[in-house]
């Protein structure tokens, strides 16, 4: 064969080549769009039957709404559906106001459990307690009852009672609590000074004026003579990731990466701190964390721990390393869907593993034993841990466990800021 038929045989051997590409991927869309039909056949029938030959009436609505709620709950657990009216009060929690009991809860073995109750709420006052299992909610059981409609009927007006039955490890028979329902005003920044010139800020939620409160409660505590500070996240459940990266960055120099997220496809949308320069880069810093600190906490731990910024005292975190996205719906109903995963600027996944701190002061313990805790990978249909070795640097470091009977978390703060000169030598040389 001749070199110019060799030549243009090229062209045609590709496009046959390139079509037979294009066909297996036409192909394969087609028995992916066959299937999908398929299964949407099958939910019509049955939709059908049901309207058809149910003993009672039914509402199509009705219907398709309780569908929608078990395809999103077969997800992990902290993705869900919500009604226009939940989806409404969901918004305003971002603001720090809403009417309710003010409890923090997953579900565990198939059980509505208390992650923990928010500080100086009706719950918190009335006794419930970190591990506590809700039984009835108003007298109704919570079997199978999903997380949102469990915290629809939480809320409520002011001054609304409720009761809740718990049951409680080391009691035979539940309990009831009768709870008045109140507002609550989450003030998401606490700030004093203790004794020595040490700061003590507690932030409760990441809300849209967390970060410019911080900044506020910061200066204030400057001005009264703060020469350290001891950042209190325990029990935080989290909240927005734009607050905790300004949070963040109120201790780390500008332009310095914070955290990551990677979606469903390996897109990698990095946060980094901004251009203005911190007033506060080098004030000793110790932060408290526990197994409430989730989520956005563990963020901000997670960035200071890595940077050797802050002593990161307490105990393991909750391991809540996803992120969920809110999602508007056409009839004012919407999705909270999980879309990615964090990663701390070291690249290690929060996800089932959480923040480990540097020094572990144990939480309180009863008849000997550690208190019953709840983390994210005790939850029904957790994302799974990754499989990634640690950089060498983590793999070195071995917290010193500091083993108490009672929770005295902040006093170890304090005696470390004290003794900083000890611990800024040995951050320095981590870094």
């Amino acid at each position: 064969m001749s070199l110019r038929k060799k030549l243009l045989l090229i062209p045609v051997i590709l496009l046959i080549v390139f079509g037979c590409v294009l066909l297996g991927r036409w192909s394969t869309e087609i028995v992916s769009a066959q299937s999908s039909y398929e299964d949407l056949k099958t939910f019509t029938e049955v939709i059908t039957l049901i309207k058809k030959n149910y003993v009672d009436e039914v509402k199509t609505k009705d219907l398709i709404t309780g569908a929608i709620k078990g395809m999103v709950n077969s997800l992990d657990p902290h993705s869900g559906y919500m009604s226009p009216e939940a989806f409404k009060e969901f918004q305003t929690e971002t603001r720090g106001e809403f009417g309710g009991l003010g409890i923090q809860i997953a579900v565990k073995d198939g059980v509505l459990t208390v992650i923990a109750p928010i500080d100086d709420t009706p719950a918190f006052k009335a006794g419930i307690k970190a591990g506590d299992k809700i039984i009835k909610i108003g007298g109704e059981l919570t079997k199978d009852m999903g997380i949102h409609d469990a915290v629809s009927k939480m809320r409520g007006s002011k001054g609304k009672p409720i009761t809740l039955t718990i049951l409680r490890d080391g009691w035979k028979e539940p309990k009831d609590f009768t709870i008045v329902r109140d507002i609550i005003k989450i003030k998401s920044v606490k700030a004093k000074i203790i004794k020595d010139n040490i700061g003590y800020i507690k932030l409760s939620q990441f809300q849209e004026t967390t970060a410019s409160d911080l900044s506020s409660a910061l200066n204030k505590l400057k001005k009264e003579g703060m020469k350290s500070l001891v950042l209190d996240l325990r029990n935080n459940p989290g909240g927005l990731l734009n607050s905790a990266v300004d949070v963040a960055g109120q201790f780390l120099p500008q332009k310095k990466l914070v955290v990551y997220i990677k979606n469903k496809s390996g897109e990698k949308i990095e946060y980094l701190t901004e251009d203005e320069t911190p007033s506060y880069e080098d004030l000793p810093l110790v932060v408290l964390v526990n197994h409430g600190s989730a989520s956005a906490s563990e963020i901000v731990a997670g960035a200071l721990k890595d940077w050797n910024r802050a002593i990161i005292l307490g105990v393991q975190t909750f391991g809540k390393g996803s992120v969920q996205s809110l999602v508007p719906l056409s009839d004012g109903s919407g999705l909270r869907l999980t879309t990615a995963k964090y990663y701390t600027p070291n690249g290690i996944s929060i996800q089932n593993v959480g923040i480990t701190p540097d020094i572990v002061v144990k939480l309180e313990t009863k008849n000997g034993k550690e208190l019953s805790v709840i983390r994210e990978k005790d939850l029904e249909r957790h994302l799974k841990i990754e499989n990634q070795k640690l950089e060498p640097a983590e793999e070195e470091k071995v917290p010193l466990e500091v083993s108490e009977k009672e929770d005295i978390q902040l006093q170890r703060a304090i005696d470390t800021l004290k003794t900083w000169k000890v611990f800024e030598n040995m951050l320095k040389k981590a870094a």
